[in-house]
């Protein structure tokens, strides 16, 4: 009966200074709800950037040269040449779905009056089978444009509208300029990708567009990175080693000269740093708590010098300091639990 009635007075003396008790309860209530929303927001960027990764595809990888352990300059030997990407491919037939030099280059396009930015990317045949884009028109660049070194080109559905004002342009040409060649690139395809959360972040005022890679090596054969996609049954980390130790021994280089980068890595790396900053702002908005409980804490202070009449009424009619004391941390407990329980719904509900 003790506790029952400590809660009813606890609650008795809430109602009647409700502003008081409110003011009192909003560190709590804030505290908790930025805690839970910003716990809650990083938990979604995470898995909208996992998404977003699983979308390009989870089994990509890229192999590169340690930059770190060139001297005097980057020479040609350092980079890769076709007999290389041939090599690997043969070398690991299953494991490897997919691979290409990584090969780009940014370009003014022009079709009539109309003119435009466009990032221009070399890949061979088959890439979009490992990717989120969708062929709306035409095809994506096969073996023939590869092997024949054709100028073709893939051009994405918003490309086709401000060059063309239409979404279907197959068999028209663009105007670029590679490796200072003016080229007319044939358009054999239209293509889009599904609306994505990187976007917003990686935005461009070029686009982009797809063409045979050896059309942007003209000038140099060899190139400074390999992409490539893998048998997803695969460890992303075992094949990358096995592809670097391979190329570093047919290049005689030493066993560390090339490296790797997998969506894995990146992955893993993105999390990593979002992890970190949402901890430390959770940490930042965890001190709204503490100055709540503070709060709570100054308020039964106050609260105590207040009432000393009640508690002198409560001694003399036999009330024990203890039972005193009990009444007043079972109003900061409800005071506690009212903002907390509100500060949860409001963090839930952001």
């Amino acid at each position: 009966m003790l506790i029952l009635e400590s809660i009813r007075l606890a609650l008795t003396s809430i109602k009647s200074n409700k502003m008081r008790s409110f003011l009192t309860m909003l560190g709590i209530i804030i505290g908790i709800s930025s805690v839970i929303a910003i716990t809650s927001i990083g938990a979604s960027a995470k898995g909208a950037v996992g998404k977003e990764f699983e979308a390009y595809g989870m089994n990509y990888m890229v192999i590169y040269p340690n930059w770190e352990m060139t001297v005097d300059g980057v020479e040609y030997s350092d980079l890769f040449s076709p007999e290389d990407i041939e090599a690997l491919k043969n070398r690991y037939p299953e494991d490897i779905l997919y691979i290409s030099p990584y090969v780009s280059a940014n370009s003014d396009a022009k079709v009539a009056r109309q003119e435009g930015k466009l990032s221009l990317y070399g890949v061979n045949a088959g890439y979009n089978q490992f990717t989120n884009m969708v062929i709306l028109h035409g095809r994506m660049i096969n073996n023939n444009d590869v092997l024949g070194k054709k100028d073709r080109i893939v051009i994405e559905k918003d490309a086709a509208l401000h060059f063309f004002n239409k979404e279907n342009p197959i068999g028209e040409t663009l105007r670029v300029e590679i490796n200072d060649e003016i080229k007319d690139l044939t358009i054999v395809g239209v293509y889009e990708v599904p609306p994505s959360l990187l976007d917003g972040i990686m935005m461009s005022d070029s686009y982009s567009t797809y063409v045979p890679y050896p059309i942007l090596q003209t000038s140099d054969p060899a190139t400074y990175y390999i992409e490539l996609y893998t048998n997803e049954n695969k460890n992303l980390d075992t094949l990358g080693n096995e592809f670097t130790k391979y190329l570093s021994r047919i290049k005689d280089k030493d066993p560390a000269f090339y490296r790797y980068e997998s969506s894995e890595s990146q992955l893993t790396q993105i999390n990593t740093v979002l992890g970190t900053l949402s901890l430390a702002i959770g940490a930042i908005a965890a001190i709204s708590l503490v100055v709540g409980g503070i709060g709570i804490m100054n308020i039964m202070l106050v609260s105590v010098t207040e009432r000393t009449r009640e508690i002198g009424i409560r001694k003399s009619l036999g009330a024990r300091t203890k039972d005193i004391m009990i009444q007043f941390l079972i109003e900061a407990m409800i005071l506690s639990g009212i903002g907390g329980i509100i500060g949860t719904i409001l963090g839930v509900g952001i």
